[in-house]
């Protein structure tokens, strides 16, 4: 070696390079100008000889082999750099010529470094990971990595033997934001690599990429370069859409999916008789249709795929992710999976992508340790171990840390296009005791279980989302009570979209698993969702979570001795379900009823669908989301308290619920009739929000889905019948286990105009009929002495008018023409002393029929006051007096019976002496009742009263005129 050269060697550098323990390796490698020319220096271990050849002039300058390891140098007669190659002849005879990556400026600017560091640099991934690139003019790919803690960094791969002497990366900033990045020339898409990474104590590992684009198929490990910037979308019209809509008042029904055994082929053997890894499963390009025709003739409107990010093992369904930038290998490559991304959005389909920032595994060649130090989870593992999976914990308040995984979410909307992202296990990164005892956790500074740095994270990664305004929807699976999951950050929220509806779930399968005997003991498990139900914007779930682990499938949880009677039970729970405001979420194989839990080494069995029972409940899911989304009722309004009514949530021992789904629009009501009980109701009447027309336009009991046929045919029109605490009321026919969803029209009441019928007098134009003056008679038994007689008469008298108060009601010759006898009409009434309470007919009231004659007088004997009474037909409609609520009134000889004829009815209605006394005896409450001018109005006024007092001037004087003999009921 020439002295000049020689008096250039940085020995201890050299030793450094050659023990591979550089952290700056273009300090020493590449080219650098001196005094005495352009020094070029290499190491290439299994190299023999080196030549530098200069691009502009092809000429070449030999180096000469300064140690033995393989470091060469070579002094060039230049005063600038210039473009060159190095000629390799290596060891075996093999020569090559290559571009020397260390002759290429980084390509970080001080920006990226600061931003990084600072954990808000969203779009880390175009510099993290490996990249194919040209710099220069010369094509190669970039690599970059985050290893601050590290000695020394370098790729290594089949392209150099996997040594890791070769290339050596280059560590730009300091500290904790500090990464390491080299380009290496001639490399391309395809490449296999890892990081190899030595530690401070001098130990050397091998890491995959944690920003990797794409990954081997398990169980081999190692990063793939690939360019995932070549695809070129279809979906523009879809994105655009998608900015402009809000998801809140629109329908979203997911489909949950994991992709790897929805469906499976068949497996192929080797030439050996093993079998071909990988080859049960379908590509994403082959999948893709498949599923959208599939999801789109279900009526579904998203799909939400289980973690596709790349994970080792089948068993963890993707929630133990090692390679959070790279779509899995198992179903083909990245633009294989942009491929199903658009295909879905071609059919519009939205696509949520369920992602796993709360804890990752412990691979050895994954982020675990990644540097020899805890970079991505806690060092003290009270905080970054998790016991329940046996997993790691992320540290979120480690810049670094939070900017990978926002990072990552917001790559998955960029590159993948996805519509949403659901964050699992969002609870176990709020408590720092989740799944812990006494001892195994650390409370925060404040002395509290709450992560507060995993709330920061939170709450950054979502207002992120939101300044986007992109339309992505970010889903929390959160399963405690933790308060403003989906608040807004500035009031203390997290920012969420979303969040899963676990309470409800649970709540509502505990019930559901109850045999119906004994769901009325469980009542409030059915109703209680809804005291909270607009404290978050939820959405409802059946997940993959409830049918495994020995849960049971949805079907086989429901009670029943048959697969029918399960089937039953299954129909009302998906139609309350559809009904409960929230956006809902079924998980796949569950639309048709599969028996078996799921297996995620096994394809679904659709081939039950052969079999009636499953056929029936895919036809019957099929038809509940399209009624789901052809009615804006029951998503228009899911997070608006409005949009939501009880008719009635107290029918606990009938197991009975009833409610209203509203949209903006009045017309848009539907009306929910839920029964969970084995118990039919022939004639239920329910309170409706409105006079008009209800007819039933889905019964879960319906032949078409396997059920007995037993509907209500015809549109129901209300009556004006208080019931439910409504105005107006119908009568319906419910199904035992059976869920009833009827349209509501509103109808203006008719106003007709007041009119006689013909030959119908008004009762104030009748003569009174003359009367025998009252006699002495037997009050209770006992002959009312001459001194008392006056009073004797006048309580008989007025225990008469009591008696005979109900078949009076509307004595006219017209009204007792409009009265009918049948039997079964009054039945329909229900005039049973507990029905007669709810339609007014109480003791009390009847107190009030039962006035003395002279009452009668003061209150209505005018011919003024009866013009204000009336008998016009609206009025008779108002007063109960019309033909048809005459009917339902009702003096037939054996309901009379009923009512008042027996001497026990007698007395519990008040005809007893101390009763009578308690009526009206004594002068003074006479007075009290009738002298105030303003109370005769309030009693002449009232709406019973009139009822009571009938319409007939005549019928009054009769009454008062008549013997106590005359006056008893037939």
């Amino acid at each position: 070696m020439e002295q000049k050269l020689y008096d250039l060697m940085d020995w201890a550098g050299i030793e450094e390079l050659v023990y591979s323990e550089a952290s700056n390796p273009h300090a020493m490698l590449g080219p650098h100008l001196t005094e005495e020319g352009l020094l070029i220096q290499a190491l290439v271990p299994t190299a023999a000889e080196i030549s530098v050849k200069i691009s502009s002039t092809g000429k070449k300058y030999p180096m000469e082999l300064a140690d033995e390891a393989g470091f060469f140098a070579a002094l060039i007669p230049r005063k600038s750099k210039t473009p060159y190659t190095l000629v390799v002849t290596y060891d075996n005879g093999v020569t090559e010529e290559l571009y020397d990556p260390y002759s290429f400026a980084p390509q970080y600017r001080e920006e990226d470094l600061k931003k990084f560091a600072a954990g808000i640099h969203y779009t880390i991934y175009e510099k993290m990971g490996a990249h194919p690139m040209t710099i220069d003019g010369v094509s190669g790919v970039y690599f970059s990595v985050w290893a601050p803690c590290a000695m020394r960094v370098s790729v290594v791969g089949d392209f150099n033997l996997w040594d890791g002497r070769r290339h050596q990366m280059r560590r730009l900033g300091e500290g904790d934001g500090s990464v390491f990045e080299l380009f290496i020339p001639g490399l391309h898409e395809g490449e296999i690599y890892k990081y190899e990474v030595k530690t401070r104590a001098g130990d050397p590992m091998l890491k995959a990429d944690p920003y990797a684009n794409y990954a081997e198929l398990r169980p081999n490990n190692a990063s793939i370069v690939w360019n995932i910037d070549k695809y070129k979308w279809n979906d523009k019209s879809w994105m655009d859409q998608r900015a402009k809509t809000d998801t809140k008042d629109k329908p979203m029904n997911i489909y949950e999916v994991h992709l790897g055994s929805w469906i499976r082929k068949e497996t192929v053997k080797d030439e050996t008789g093993k079998d071909l890894v990988g080859s049960e499963f379908y590509n994403y390009r082959e999948l893709a249709p498949r599923l959208a025709e599939y999801v789109k003739d279900m009526g579904y409107t998203h799909v939400e795929l289980m973690p596709v990010m790349e994970h080792p093992l089948d068993e963890s369904w993707g929630y133990q992710v090692t390679g959070y930038y790279a779509p899995t290998s198992r179903y083909g490559a990245p633009e294989d999976f942009m491929y199903f991304m658009d295909y879905m959005h071609g059919q519009g389909i939205g696509v949520i992508l369920d992602w796993v920032p709360a804890h990752f595994p412990r691979d050895a060649y994954g982020m675990a340790v990644f540097d020899g130090t805890c970079v991505y989870e806690h060092m003290d593992p009270r905080k970054g171990s998790h016991p329940h999976w046996g997993t790691l914990i992320y540290n979120y308040g480690r810049p670094g840390v939070s900017n990978f995984l926002i990072a990552n979410a917001l790559f998955w909307a960029d590159k993948y296009h996805a519509d949403g992202i659901r964050m699992d296990a969002v609870a176990s990164m709020l408590y720092l005791d989740y799944g812990k005892n006494d001892g195994e956790w650390v409370p925060n500074l404040y002395g509290g279980n709450e992560n507060l740095e995993a709330m920061e994270f939170l709450k950054h990664l979502n207002s992120v989302f939101k300044g986007r305004k992109d339309g992505t929807v970010i889903i929390a699976e959160e399963s405690t009570a933790w308060p403003m999951i989906t608040g807004d950050p500035k009031e203390g929220g997290l920012g969420f979209n979303y969040k899963w509806n676990m309470g409800w779930m649970n709540d509502f399968t505990n019930y559901m698993r109850c045999d119906p005997l004994f769901r009325k003991n469980n009542y409030g498990e059915l109703t209680f969702s809804m005291l909270y139900a607009y404290s978050e914007d939820f959405v409802l779930v059946f997940s993959h979570d409830e049918v495994v682990h020995g849960k049971g499938s949805m079907i086989g949880k429901m009670p029943g001795e048959t697969l029918e009677k399960k089937a039953e039970n299954l129909r009302a729970a998906y139609a309350f379900m559809m009904g409960h405001p929230g956006k809902k979420l079924l998980f796949m194989g569950q639309e048709y009823a599969q028996v078996a839990e799921w297996n995620e080494g096994a394809s679904l069995e659709w081939g039950l669908l052969e079999y009636p029972v499953h056929k029936n409940m895919q036809d019957y899911v099929k038809a509940l989301n399209r009624l789901y989304r052809e009615h804006p009722a029951l998503y228009e309004m899911d997070y608006d308290p409005d949009g939501f009514e009880w008719i009635n949530c107290s029918y606990q021992n009938e197991s009975i619920i009833i409610f209203l789904r509203k949209s903006r629009k009045n017309k848009e009501t539907l009306l929910f009739i839920c029964n969970f009980d084995n118990m039919e109701h022939e004639k239920f009447r329910v309170g409706v929000p409105f006079h008009g027309k209800y007819k039933e336009i889905f019964n879960t009991d319906s032949r078409d889905f396997g059920g007995e046929g037993r509907v209500n045919g015809r549109a129901k029109t209300s009556r004006k019948l208080e019931w439910d605490e409504k105005d107006n009321s119908i009568e319906v026919y419910i199904p035992p286990m059976s869920v009833s969803i009827y349209t509501c029209t509103q109808v203006e009441e008719a106003v007709k105009p007041e009119a006689k019928k013909p030959g119908v007098k008004k009762a104030a134009d009748k003569k009174p009929a003359d009367k025998k003056p009252a006699a002495r008679k037997k009050v209770s038994g006992k002959t009312a002495s001459p001194k008392k007689a006056d009073t004797v008469a006048q309580e008989a008298e007025m225990a008469a008018a009591a008696k005979d108060g109900q078949k009076r009601m509307a004595a006219s010759g017209a009204g007792q023409e409009q009265i009918s006898t049948s039997k079964e009409e009054q039945k329909q009434i229900g005039m049973s002393r507990e029905e007669q309470k709810r339609t007014g007919m109480s003791g009390e009231e009847q107190k009030r029929i039962g006035m003395s004659g002279e009452e009668q007088k003061r209150i209505g004997t005018s011919k003024k006051e009866q013009k204000q009474i009336s008998t016009s037909k609206k009025k008779q409609e108002q007063i109960g007096t019309s033909k048809k609520e005459q009917k339902q009134i009702s003096t037939s000889k054996e309901e009379q019976k009923q009512i008042s004829t027996s001497r026990e009815e007698q007395k519990q209605i008040g005809t007893s002496k101390e009763e009578q006394k308690q009526i009206a005896t004594s002068r003074e409450e006479q007075k009290q009742i009738t002298t105030s001018k303003e109370e005769k109005k309030q009693i002449s006024t009232s709406k019973k009263s009139r009822k009571q007092i009938g319409t007939a001037k005549k019928n009054q004087k009769q009454i008062t005129a008549s013997k106590p003999e005359d006056s008893k009921t037939k």
